[in-house]
This record gives C-alpha cells, sequence and structure tokens, in this order.
C-alpha cells in the first residue's frame, strides 16, 4: 500500500504520477502510516523534514521516526479509532535520531481504500507563526494610520495656536518667564514632530515599484550612519553578488535599512568593540500575498542586519514591531513599526532573531519583475 496508489487505485499508472508529481509539489511533510505503522509513502518535503528517502522511510514504523511517547503517535492513533480526521496545533515535536525539538501543527486524517491507515500532514509553526506576525504588524499599522489621521487634524491645528501665542508672549516676557514660554514652543514642537512621525503610517498610497540594487541602497545607508551616529562602530559587509534586483521603492529601502541600522547602533550604544554586520543571500522563501499583486510570490532574497548588542529583551520579543513599544527612555516606538509597515507595503517577510551580543533582523524580500520595472544601481 502506498499513499498514492491508495488514494485513486482506479484511475492508473499515468494519474498516480501525476498525483506524485502533485505531492511532491507541496512544502509540507506528508505521508501515508500502514495499519501496523509503517511508513507506506512519503512525499519530496517528508523526506527533508525527517532526514531520510522515502526507500529508507518505507523500511521504518512511524515510531522509530519520533520519540518515545510522542503525541504524534497518539494522534494516528485516535484517528485509527474514530475514524475521524483530526487537527493538533502547536505541538512539540521530538525526533528519534535527536536534534532540537519543533513546534508544529498536525493533521491526520482516514487514508481512502485502507483500513485502519492514515494520512498525516506536519506544518512547521515557524512558518506559520511568521505570517501571523507579519499580519498582526500590517494590523498595527493600520491602527496607527488612523490615529495619525485624527491627530494630524484635532492635534496640529490647535498646538500651532497654542506655539504662536508662546511667541507672542515670551517678546514681553521676563527672563523666568521666558524660560517657560520657551519650553511651551519646544514641547508643541516635540509633539507636532510626533504626529508628522505617525502621519507616515497614513500614506496608502500603491508605492512605486522599480527594479532596485539592494547592495546599492546598503552601501548608501552604511556612508550615512559613518558620518552620523555610527561613526565609531565597525561594519562588516557579507554580499551575494549574483543577488538579482529587489523589486520596490529605493526611497523606501534607504528608509527601511536607516531605521535598522540605527537600531542597532543604538542596541551597541558606546561599546568600543561595536560591530554591525550587513549580509544578503538567495534563499528559498515563504510565498505571500503582496499589495498589488493578484497571485502569490516568493521571497527568496535575504538581507540582514546584524550588530553585537545587548539584544532584545525576552518580554519585548512578541510585541517588537507593534506600535509605540520600546526599551529606550527617549523613543517613540514607531521606529520598527515603520520598519515592518514598509517591508509589509513591498509584500516581504521581517523577523528578528536576538541573543545577547548577537541580535538579527531578517528581511525577506521578492524578486524584480523585468516587465514594468526600471532598474536603478545607484
Amino acid at each position: 500500500m502506498t499513499l498514492l496508489l491508495a488514494a485513486a487505485p482506479e484511475q492508473g499508472v499515468a494519474n498516480c504520477a501525476d498525483a506524485a508529481r502533485l505531492l511532491d509539489a507541496l512544502p509540507h511533510p506528508v505521508m501515508a502510516v500502514r495499519p501496523d505503522g509503517a511508513i507506506g509513502d512519503a512525499n519530496l518535503a517528508a523526506e527533508s523534514f525527517f532526514g531520510m528517502s522515502r526507500e529508507l522511510m518505507r523500511h521504518h514504523r512511524l515510531a522509530q521516526l519520533v520519540v518515545p511517547g510522542s503525541p504524534l503517535l497518539a494522534f494516528v492513533e485516535q484517528v485509527r479509532e474514530t475514524g475521524a480526521a483530526f487537527k493538533g496545533y502547536r505541538v512539540a515535536l521530538a525526533f528519534a535520531r535527536g536534534g532540537p525539538e519543533i513546534l508544529v501543527d498536525v493533521f491526520v486524517t482516514p487514508l481512502p481504500g485502507s483500513a485502519e491507515g492514515v494520512v498525516l500532514m506536519l506544518q512547521e509553526r515557524a512558518v506559520a507563526d511568521k505570517l501571523d506576525r507579519q499580519l498582526t504588524h500590517r494590523g498595527g499599522a493600520r491602527s496607527v494610520a488612523a490615529m495619525a489621521s485624527m491627530l494630524a487634524h484635532e492635534i496640529k491645528n490647535p498646538l500651532s495656536g497654542i506655539r504662536g501665542a508662546a511667541q507672542l508672549l515670551e517678546t514681553e516676557a521676563n527672563d523666568s518667564d521666558r524660560a517657560l514660554t520657551r519650553l511651551i514652543c519646544e514641547e508643541t514642537d516635540r509633539i507636532v514632530k510626533l504626529v508628522d512621525r505617525m502621519s507616515a503610517f497614513a500614506d496608502e498610497r500603491p508605492i512605486e515599484r522599480e527594479s532596485v540594487n539592494i547592495h546599492a541602497v546598503l552601501d548608501h545607508v552604511k556612508k550615512v550612519a559613518q558620518a552620523g551616529f555610527a561613526r565609531r562602530i565597525r561594519f562588516h559587509e557579507y554580499y551575494d553578488p549574483s543577488l538579482p534586483p529587489v523589486l520596490g521603492d529605493r526611497d523606501q529601502l534607504v528608509q527601511l535599512f536607516l531605521n535598522l541600522i540605527k537600531n542597532a547602533a543604538e542596541a551597541i550604544g558606546d561599546d568600543a568593540e561595536g560591530d554591525i554586520e550587513l549580509s544578503t543571500a538567495f534563499r528559498p522563501g515563504v510565498r505571500m500575498q503582496a499589495p498589488g499583486s493578484k497571485a502569490p510570490v516568493s521571497l527568496p532574497l535575504e538581507c540582514c542586519v546584524r550588530d553585537n548588542g545587548s539584544g532584545v529583551p525576552a518580554e519585548v520579543m512578541p510585541y517588537l514591531f507593534d506600535p509605540f513599544i520600546t526599551t529606550k527612555a527617549s523613543g517613540s516606538g514607531l521606529g520598527l513599526a515603520l520598519v515592518a509597515k514598509i517591508v509589509g507595503d513591498h509584500g516581504g517577510v521581517i523577523e528578528c532573531d536576538s541573543a545577547p551580543r548577537r541580535t538579527t533582523f531578517r528581511v525577506l524580500m521578492p524578486l524584480s519583475s523585468r516587465r514594468g520595472a526600471r532598474q536603478t544601481s545607484d
């Protein structure tokens, strides 16, 4: 019994070959488990997931691939007994061969045409959580956009009047009162700047996309940083010279990486051994629906900003890209929220991995389409 033949034994060899190609195209591990617990068949993703060929897997039982007492075995047994499909979310899975425990979503269903045989599909939570976080980040950005529109109308106009009145009073005030009028002007200016920063979230216009040389963007941002806030920090570049162009807005990409490098520089602080690494690579990416696109796009272009600062506190990590979340005493909490919005507007994904002395912000972006895109390299 194999997964393919049991699913459609009457459709012939040609259709089985088509079904095999279809299963191998799935990004999630899928396998058939016989009534005796042996592996009947598996797709390519399952081979990669368990680290062995399907031919070798057919000589193993499921119980030999996972640790004793694994919940996966209990789920399979439950489906055999009840004949009903089962879904389990965020299940801890440990391999018999060793290695780190991972979280997966588990889908088990009876195998058609087989008494007590089941089909098992796994989905790593890393991908699912990444998609969930991107939706959360974009929802937060939309909330800030609505707030910014309200603040621009309800606050900025009265603040202009307050500032003007303070300036008039300053001309006739004595020295002690003049200090108070200056304080009023400074505080109103600070609030206006905050509202202006929030206004960036209110811009919902489609971005002007073009083919952008991401290495030119990173080099430009590095020069800006070295001329100002990161002048005492050492930079290291690890670029993939064969990386194709990114499809996006150059100015927004400059803003994106400038914010990330500024964030890294602030995490390093006055450390004399401060280092920032900029790297690019071509990697298989998740597929997501990009704004303005009718079909999901692949995100294989990876750009990383890594620093050896103090790291991100564990309690902040789940909310790192949410608006108004900051660990800085004078921070507004809008920098990384704006980064998440720019990445989302480009149809990309941003993730952060943090440990003391090694924090990495990883941006995955779509390839540039040659049609309808202008090429820019500076």
